[in-house]
C-alpha cells in the first residue's frame, strides 16, 4: 500500500464527512422533497461516493498513483460545493 492509497483513503473519509454535513444541514430544496425521496437521495449519494472512492483506491493500488491527484481535485470541488451549500450561498 503506497502513499497514494493512504491519501485517497483519508480524502475519502473527508468526502463522506462533507456529504453528511450537507445532508444534516437541511437545505430548503432538500427539505421540500418527500421523506422517501430524501432517504433515497441520501443512499444514492453515499453509494456513488463509495463507488468513486472504491475505483480510485483500486486504480491507485494497481499502479496508477495519478488518481490520488484526481481524487484530490474531486475532493476540492466537493468541498467547494459543500461550502456554498452550508454557508447559504446556494
Amino acid at each position: 500500500m503506497g502513499s497514494a492509497t493512504v491519501i485517497i483513503f483519508v480524502l475519502g473519509i473527508a468526502n463522506f464527512a462533507i456529504s453528511r454535513a450537507v445532508f444534516e444541514r437541511g437545505h430548503p430544496l432538500f427539505v421540500r422533497l418527500p421523506r422517501s425521496s430524501q432517504t433515497l437521495g441520501r443512499r444514492a449519494a453515499l453509494v456513488s461516493e463509495f463507488a468513486v472512492l472504491f475505483f480510485a483506491l483500486l486504480l491507485s493500488v494497481e499502479g496508477w498513483p495519478v488518481y490520488a491527484w484526481a481524487y484530490g481535485v474531486y475532493t476540492l470541488v466537493n468541498g467547494a460545493a459543500a461550502w456554498l451549500i452550508l454557508t447559504g450561498r446556494v
